[in-house]
């Protein structure tokens, strides 16, 4: 068999071994596009609600409040906090999957070949399957940290609580107080601040590989959306990011 032949039948072999991988790569890349896009609206309407904290202790624990009693009777005590907070979670556990599949099948099929004339990426585009392994990491602290109070939480977390008042629905938030003892934790808040990093170039740098893997060539179109990815970025750096620095320096105590 001459060098040809043999290089043309491990160039089919590979096409067929493509042809048959389930799910493919584009169907693993649209539900990271869909999960991504998932987190990226949790994390804004979080960050909003994060700016309540300025308004005060007051403000802020009513809209804890009434996140818990959204739609009541319709959902139960704590139904919209939980239907996010499992579509977030299963989303992050999802998006990491795929991330990780494409990961390993462009490895096994680079072999120990390495390209060369790419154009360089940017440091952080080469972690980006960290970065989602970390952001996964941050929710569950999170959900430990602040919404379930265990493990993590500080030792005088005071959980939300209820009572029924005829047939309305009273209930108690200690959402500020949990927050600014935790935050007065210095490896805690420099933890979330790190991580609302890691968030921002994860997302920006997701938004645009999204962008580039189905269709979106156009330069005007590449520099529109460029320009948004770096503003989202840095929406979510100076909002979310700051806070636990503000909590820890006093401004917001």
């Amino acid at each position: 068999m001459s060098v040809i032949e043999k290089a043309r039948g491990q160039g089919d072999a590979v096409v067929r071994q493509k042809l048959n991988q389930h799910p493919s790569n584009v169907t693993l890349k649209l539900i990271m596009a869909v999960t991504g896009t998932i987190f990226v609206l949790f994390v804004f309407v979080h960050m909003v609600g994060n700016l309540k904290l300025f308004l005060g202790a007051e403000d802020y624990n009513a809209y804890a409040a009434f996140l818990r009693t959204f739609l009541f009777p319709f959902l139960p005590y704590e139904g919209l906090l939980w239907v996010m907070r499992l579509a977030l979670t299963t989303s992050l556990v999802l998006h990491v999957w795929a991330g990780l599949t494409i990961h390993f099948r462009g490895r096994r099929a680079r072999g120990s070949f390495s390209r060369k004339g790419m154009q360089k990426k940017a440091w952080f585009a080469k972690y980006m399957v960290i970065e989602g392994v970390l952001l996964l990491a941050f929710v569950i602290v999170h959900l430990l940290d602040l919404t379930i109070g265990r493990g993590l939480a500080v030792s005088e977390f005071e959980e939300a609580t209820y009572e029924m008042v005829g047939n309305q629905m009273v209930v108690h938030a200690h959402a500020y107080e949990n927050l600014v003892l935790s935050f007065n934790r210095p490896w805690m808040a420099a933890f979330y601040t790190l991580l609302m990093v890691v968030a921002a170039l994860h997302i920006g740098q997701g938004g645009w590989n999204a962008i580039n893997d189905f269709g979106g060539t156009g330069p005007r179109l590449r520099k529109i959306w460029l320009v948004a990815f770096l503003l989202i970025a840095l929406i979510i750096v100076i909002c979310n990011g700051a806070l636990p620095m503000l909590v820890l320096s006093g401004v917001i105590s």
